[in-house]
């Protein structure tokens, strides 16, 4: 098909492409307008291209409806820079995840050291924080491998099931990342079957799986599971209280108001986030080192506090707490993947003020704190593209397009 139908090469204009969605779907376009609260004609003039979908949190929610991811949508104008895509350590990932073998002697007979094997899940962790997220990607299949070979999760052996732990946490976080919700969540349910009911590998393996569970839009899955992995930690009776117990117990709240506010539920959300805050200033920040992706202090508190109010559609609210809080000295001290993968984050509501601008200094500012978390995140990619799309991008946004390699 030539003409106004394809732009290049076999690209369909988004509208058609969300009237073939629909369809497929068997939703007739009442049906679809009413799930995305709109018209009927605005879905028709959607899709006949009278109208643009340019607005990032219209392209979710149409997305969301559709049950496919927001790249998809935009599926011919973003691709991959080149030598950037992870695909083929994500397959070695997959393959990993679907071995069963049992554990013992690896192919030179020997059964790898469980103290090897988690420093190197330590070296990976480090690395996964400073946003070297393909170098996380290549290491993990070996890790996956020899973590199963070494350990028995119901051996009773702790730094073994400690172990299991770390390594399924690293790759379900990792695959979120990289846009691979569901391998994700397989990888999370290991490690919680890996934590043997012990209370703080459990809440370790709660982070991991509510992230999964968000990235999948399961956002009611992701309370339940955070809010029950608080309740086993029981830091309020606990006379011995486990080494990081408020700083896990923090992030865990924190991924539960995170979850609440993707499900548009506010109330949950503002009692979780100052339960949250609470805790945090009751510490005063004491557990802000970073250990295996829990990193909690106030900052962090407030990072997600902006995030939530951008779910919830209080998007000038978001981007005076962000401001905020991104001005404070605490804010260099986060790791790098975190600063950088807020800024993305946060990109949806600079879009939804119609402040393009703001957002495409968020993705350079990204791009030069982990480098990685724009390169191969589809949620970047997405964000950028929107930011082109809305015209006139500055220089230094153009340049990071033409390097990831936009359309």
């Amino acid at each position: 098909m030539t003409g106004p139908e394809r732009r290049n090469g076999n690209e369909l204009p988004i509208g058609r492409r969300v009237a073939q969605l629909r369809a497929r779907r068997g939703m007739s376009q009442q049906v679809f307008a009413d799930r995305i609260r709109r018209s009927k004609s605005w879905v028709d003039k959607v899709e006949r291209g009278v109208r643009t979908l340019d607005r990032l949190s219209v392209i979710e929610t149409v997305a969301g409806a559709l049950g496919v991811a927001p790249g998809v949508l935009l599926a011919g104008t973003v691709r991959r820079a080149a030598g950037a895509d992870t695909g083929g350590a994500v397959d070695e990932v997959r393959a990993a995840l679907a071995r069963y073998d049992f554990p013992g002697a690896g192919s030179d007979g020997q059964p790898p050291s469980v103290q090897d094997l988690d420093h190197q899940a330590g070296y990976a962790w480090t690395a996964y924080r400073n946003g070297h997220h393909p170098q996380v990607s290549r290491m993990l299949p070996d890790l996956l491998d020899g973590s199963r070979r070494a350990c028995h999760p119901q051996s009773g052996n702790a730094p073994a099931a400690d172990l299991l732990v770390r390594v399924y946490r690293l790759a379900a976080q990792v695959l979120v990342k990289l846009g691979e919700a569901d391998l994700a969540w397989l990888a999370a349910d290991r490690a919680m079957s890996a934590a043997a009911g012990d209370p703080r590998r459990a809440g370790l393996a709660a982070v991991s799986l509510a992230q999964a569970l968000r990235a999948l839009r399961r956002g009611r899955l992701a309370m339940t599971a955070t809010r029950t992995a608080v309740h086993h930690l029981d830091l309020a009776r606990s006379p011995d209280c486990p080494a990081g117990g408020p700083a896990l117990a923090g992030t865990l709240l924190t991924e539960a108001a995170l979850a609440a506010a993707a499900c548009a539920d506010a109330v949950a959300a503002g009692d979780l986030i100052g339960r949250t805050a609470h805790l945090a200033a009751a510490h005063d920040g004491r557990h802000h080192a970073d250990l295996d992706g829990i990193g909690f202090s106030p900052i962090t508190v407030e990072l997600a506090r902006a995030l939530i109010a951008m779910h919830l559609g209080d998007h000038r609210q978001a981007v005076t707490i962000h401001r905020e809080a991104t001005g404070d000295d605490a804010w260099h001290l986060l790791p790098a993947e975190h600063r950088a993968a807020h800024l993305i984050d946060i990109t949806r509501a600079h879009l939804d003020l119609g402040d393009p601008g703001a957002a495409g200094r968020a993705l350079v500012a990204a791009d030069a704190i982990a480098p990685a978390e724009i390169r191969l995140r589809p949620a970047a990619r997405v964000a950028l593209t929107a930011v082109l799309r809305a015209g006139s991008p500055a220089a230094d946004v153009t340049r990071l397009a033409a390097t990831i390699g936009l359309s």
